[in-house]
């Protein structure tokens, strides 16, 4: 749930407050790179919270490592697209923008996975 208040609260602010404008950042590139991080950051949650329920801890760790690998390489892959197809107008701001993102949602992914590991463990 937080995760999407967060999705939906960064389009907000770009769509209607036209937040960055000033800052020469290219806002479609940051909503993209929202869209691009909400949806890796859905699949490896998912990973994350079965790796959670799975008591084999090669299991676990090859849940954990897998949803790293693919939210590191769906952000790479989508970083080169952008790099390559915009060619000398990248807009420096909205990568900057975008790691901003990044940490953000890998921020509040933690601090729920926390919570979900301490509630199991005192079940």
């Amino acid at each position: 749930m937080p995760i999407t208040l967060i999705f939906i609260a960064v389009n907000g602010l770009l769509l209607f407050g036209r937040v960055g404008t000033s800052f020469n950042i290219d806002i479609d590139v940051v909503i993209v790179s929202n869209l691009i991080l909400f949806a890796a950051t859905c699949i490896s949650f998912y990973f994350y919270s079965k790796a959670l329920r799975n008591n084999n801890v090669q299991v676990f760790l090859r849940m954990i490592y897998g949803a790293m690998f693919i939210k590191m390489m769906i952000c790479l892959i989508a970083a080169f697209l952008y790099i390559s197809t915009a060619g000398k107008s990248v807009s420096k701001g909205a990568i900057f923008a975008s790691m901003f993102l990044y940490f953000l949602y890998a921020f509040v992914e933690i601090a729920i996975l926390m919570k979900l590991s301490k509630q199991q463990k005192n079940a």
